[in-house]
């Protein structure tokens, strides 16, 4: 499954000090996420995905995020520097499942 998205940077509350960064998977993608990988999730329902963010790709999981009721993908600050992005700012994503 891959996912095309647009999406806000944000800084998680909780490691704000440490400028945690991450954009949410739309809600929809991410239900249909969940019914495709039901019982084949990783450590804290984890899945492991590759990403394409601008001229920017790795490998890294995505998690669910009961308050947002979605997936979460962490954006590492090499890649937010490569890109010229901040906390706020949009960003064009690529999503694709490794773990379906």
């Amino acid at each position: 499954m891959i996912v095309d998205f647009e999406a806000e940077l944000w800084i998680w509350d909780a490691r704000r000090d440490d400028s945690w960064t991450f954009v949410s998977l739309p809600a929809e993608a991410s239900e249909e996420i969940r019914e495709l990988t039901a019982g084949r999730r990783r450590g804290f329902g984890s899945l492991r995905v590759r990403v394409t963010l601008g001229g920017s790709g790795w490998t890294t999981s995505i998690f669910p995020d009961s308050a947002r009721g979605c997936f979460v993908l962490p954006v590492k600050r090499a890649v937010r520097r490569a890109e010229g992005l901040d906390a706020g700012d949009l960003a064009a994503v690529t999503v694709e499942l490794l773990d379906s």
